[in-house]
């Protein structure tokens, strides 16, 4: 079996190849390791003539030309399980962070602008009673519930069809009257919620999803939360509504147009920015290095149903 890799292996060091760099290899691959910041462009799929199978290294898919694929039968596969609870540890923690302000206080102290210590300076706002808005209740959405129901948080979400309440049941350990898990439609979410978080995976449909329009809905006390993909968010508008107050803040770990990040974002203090690590832990990447291995040995040895398969 001949692999071609996107990144070069770890004795070269960890760098990203150019395309021009792949030709060679792909000419006689029959697999290809893709990672999901990596466009496997139409082009690159017909330079490679004898590929079958490509396993992409990350939860997304978006970043390879999956009409080429099905055109030549061409097997893509993904690594879902991995990327459940470091990505929503992090949309976890960046709600906490712009909640109560813990890296605009950091920042403050290092360069010593923070307001004096006092009784009533430097306040935040606690996530406990409030509301967490899900659209999105898939996996890492659900392991993002977990996490907020433990911190005393009430949960709605916005999905493409409500979830079974014994599936809520089970997911949160405990669902009461007091405090139930309840769907809503978009409109509604985005105006109950105090926190809104993103957690669906990108389709041509579901850009901008979150846009001049919506952000009004908001709450000019809510937060929002994007760990998905940056194309869910229309950036200028989003800077818009920091800057004018129609919301209080967001925080967010992709960009719509990463790597670069909209020069605003970069000078509100109601921003927390993370560079897209929701996956990036040294436990989430080895786990989907493994997963990579996974599907690999399972498409060699025939057992597709042992494989994460997207197209």
């Amino acid at each position: 079996m001949k692999i071609a890799f996107t990144t070069s292996l770890p004795a070269e060091g960890f760098s990203r190849l150019a395309a021009h760099e792949l030709y060679a290899p792909l000419s006689e691959a029959e697999v290809l390791v893709s990672t999901f910041d990596y466009p496997v462009t139409r082009e690159m799929i017909a330079n490679a003539p004898h590929l079958q199978l490509i396993t992409n290294f990350g939860v997304g898919f978006n970043n390879i030309d999956l009409d080429a694929c099905r055109e030549r039968d061409i097997l893509v596969t993904n690594t879902p399980q991995p990327v459940i609870e470091p990505t929503a540890e992090l949309a976890f923690a960046l709600m906490h962070d712009v909640a109560r302000r813990t890296a605009e206080f950091d920042r403050k102290l290092r360069l010593g602008t923070a307001e004096p210590f006092g009784v009533m300076n430097n306040l935040s706002h606690s996530l406990y009673g409030k509301t967490l808005g899900i659209i999105g209740m898939g996996r890492i959405g659900q392991a993002l519930a977990r996490r907020a129901v433990a911190s005393g948080m009430s949960i709605i979400y916005h999905n493409r069809k409500p979830i079974d309440d014994r599936v809520l049941d089970a997911l949160t350990g405990y669902r009461t009257a007091q405090a139930p898990i309840g769907y809503r439609t978009k409109e509604e979410l985005l105006q109950e919620a105090d926190f809104v978080s993103l957690n669906l995976p990108y389709t041509p449909e579901v850009k901008h999803l979150i846009g001049a329009n919506e952000l009004r809905m908001m709450k000019s006390t809510a937060y929002l939360i994007n760990t998905a993909r940056g194309a869910h968010v229309d950036e200028q508008a989003l800077v818009q509504a920091l800057k004018t107050g129609e919301i209080a803040g967001a925080a967010m770990d992709v960009y719509e147009h990463e790597p670069q990040i909209h020069p605003e974002l970069l000078t509100l203090d109601n921003v927390v920015l993370s560079p897209h690590t929701g996956t990036g832990t040294w436990e989430g990447r080895i786990a989907m290095c493994e997963n990579v291995c996974d599907n690999i040995l399972a498409w060699e040895q025939g057992n597709i149903q042992a494989m994460d398969i997207v197209v």
